[in-house]
C-alpha cells in the first residue's frame, strides 16, 4: 500500500446538499425550506431564548439573591498548616508561596485558628481571627499585619 493507494471507508464522506438546483436535483423550489413560515423567510430565525411571545425561561424564573462587584477574596491559611515550618522562623507570603499554602494570593492572605500550633513563629499575614492570634501568642509567636 502507498500513499496514492489511500481512500476513506465506505460511508465515511457524504456529498453535501446542494440546494436551489432545480426540480430535477430533489431540493428545488423552497429548496428544502417547506411552504412559507418564518423559518422559510431569511434571517428567520428569531432570537435566542425566543418562545413565541411566551415569557420566555431566563425571566420567568425567580431572581434571588445579590453579588458584591467589591467583594474582596482572601487566600486561606489554617494553623495546622503552618506546623511544617522551623521554631522562630519568620512565616511571610514568599515563604508559603514556595511552601505551596498559597497560590493565588489574592486581596491578601488571611490566619484561621484551624488546628493547633506548637512552635512559636513570627507570622506576617493580611488578616487574622482573633482566635487564631490567641493560639498563635500562646504559642510564643506573633502575627504582624503585612
Amino acid at each position: 500500500m502507498n500513499l496514492g493507494e489511500l481512500r476513506a471507508p465506505e460511508g465515511a464522506s457524504k456529498n453535501r446538499k446542494r440546494l436551489g438546483r432545480g426540480s430535477g436535483s430533489g431540493h428545488g423550489k423552497t429548496s428544502g425550506r417547506g411552504h412559507k413560515g418564518q423559518r422559510a423567510r431569511s434571517g428567520g430565525r428569531g432570537k435566542t431564548g425566543f418562545e413565541g411571545g411566551q415569557m420566555p425561561l431566563q425571566r420567568r424564573v425567580p431572581k434571588r439573591g445579590f453579588t458584591n462587584i467589591f467583594r474582596k477574596e482572601y487566600a486561606i491559611v489554617n494553623l495546622s498548616d503552618l506546623d511544617r515550618f522551623e521554631k522562630g522562623s519568620t512565616v511571610d507570603l514568599a515563604l508559603l508561596v514556595a511552601a505551596g499554602l498559597v497560590n493565588k494570593i489574592g486581596a491578601g492572605v488571611k490566619l484561621l485558628a484551624d488546628g493547633d500550633i506548637k512552635k512559636s513563629l513570627t507570622i506576617k499575614v493580611h488578616k487574622f481571627s482573633q482566635s487564631a492570634k490567641a493560639k498563635v501568642e500562646a504559642a510564643g509567636g506573633r502575627i504582624e499585619v503585612v
